[in-house]
């Protein structure tokens, strides 16, 4: 027979309500007497009923995270890092994929918001008045993007990119390519406005492009075509799409254009060339919104702003500016 609350508070020597707060509101319960009770629960294998802790305390213990496409390698050491500092604050996360659709997107807050306590949106391609209006139904914790008001998690891709265009710049090239991603995109303004800032660099944006290897293939010709001897693109994904078509057109990288990344994924680093690309701080990005989730549930929203540093990594997609063609 499974074991019951009312055998772990008899086995602890404390009151059926004093285990019930131990999972409810552990921060209720002196901590000594907290873990006596987690201990013997643990040992006799008691669970708590979610369900009816539920309809006591009007929490759910689930959240939410919503990202733009989880088929993405970006995405998944954010989603890992999540739930697994979630589980250690007794809470369960639910994961859905909108596939860069802000109509779906906003359907699935809709339909999480009757089930959880927060939800974290990642990348969310909604409007930010959209994000506002809904944040009437659910606490939000955003990552990515700023949204006045919100809890809000940045990995610094402003800083990022500037590190990225100095970078190329140290090598000798002068005209350097922005390769966007999808239009109105909030990491694509950052890159462009931290990419202006950079003295002595003739800047060409190119854009907007689908955030995938498609998106790179597809403006491999705008970039060949610019004459550009540089690019910063928006992330690896179409960093190593617009290396294979630019070597499609014989255009070698890093001989005759440097390529840069941003996200550091995984396929970049087996990628040939590997790629040069701005690391970003998925997993403590991940942790950090879930951190920001519990406390707005617990207090109710503030605008707290949490920035990551970003940084960059330097392998074989880039290299010295090609010499000048004789005139």
């Amino acid at each position: 027979m499974a074991a019951t609350i009312r055998d772990v508070a008899q086995a602890s020597g404390v009151h059926v309500s004093t285990v019930s707060r131990t999972f409810s509101a552990p921060h209720l319960v002196n901590p000594e007497t907290r873990n006596r009770v987690l201990a013997v629960a643990e040992d006799l294998g008691y669970r708590p009923n979610r369900a009816a802790r539920a309809l006591t305390t009007g929490r759910t213990h689930n959240l939410g995270l919503i990202v733009a496409d989880i088929s993405n390698p970006f995405f998944p050491p954010l989603i890992k890092a999540a739930q697994a500092h979630a589980r250690t604050r007794d809470y369960h996360v639910f994961v859905a994929d909108t596939d860069e659709d802000p109509q779906v997107e906003e359907e699935l807050i809709k339909a999480l918001a009757k089930q959880v306590d927060g939800v974290l949106l990642c990348s969310p391609r909604l409007s930010n008045r959209a994000i506002e209006r809904l944040h009437a139904d659910v606490p939000f914790v955003v990552v990515n993007r700023e949204v006045k008001g919100m809890p809000t998690v940045l990995m610094d891709i402003g800083q990022g990119a500037r590190l990225a265009i100095e970078h190329l710049a140290g090598l000798g090239h002068r005209r350097v390519a922005l390769v966007s991603g999808p239009s109105g995109s909030w990491t694509s303004k950052r890159m462009r406005e931290a990419a202006a800032a950079v003295d002595g660099v003739d800047l060409v944006f190119l854009g907007p492009n689908t955030p995938t290897e498609q998106g790179g293939l597809a403006a491999a010709a705008e970039v060949a075509a610019s004459g550009a001897t540089g690019v910063l693109a928006y992330n690896d994904l179409v960093a190593m799409g617009l290396i294979e078509g630019l070597h499609e057109r014989g255009v070698q990288v890093p001989g005759d254009v440097s390529v840069v990344g941003v996200d550091d994924i995984v396929a970049g680093r087996l990628n040939r060339p590997k790629l040069t690309t701005v690391a970003m701080p998925t997993a403590a990005a991940g942790r950090m919104a879930v951190d920001l989730l519990l406390q707005s549930v617990a207090e109710g929203g503030t605008a707290t702003l949490a920035t990551l540093a970003t940084g960059l990594v330097v392998r074989e997609s880039t290299g010295p500016a090609p010499e000048p063609a004789a005139s």
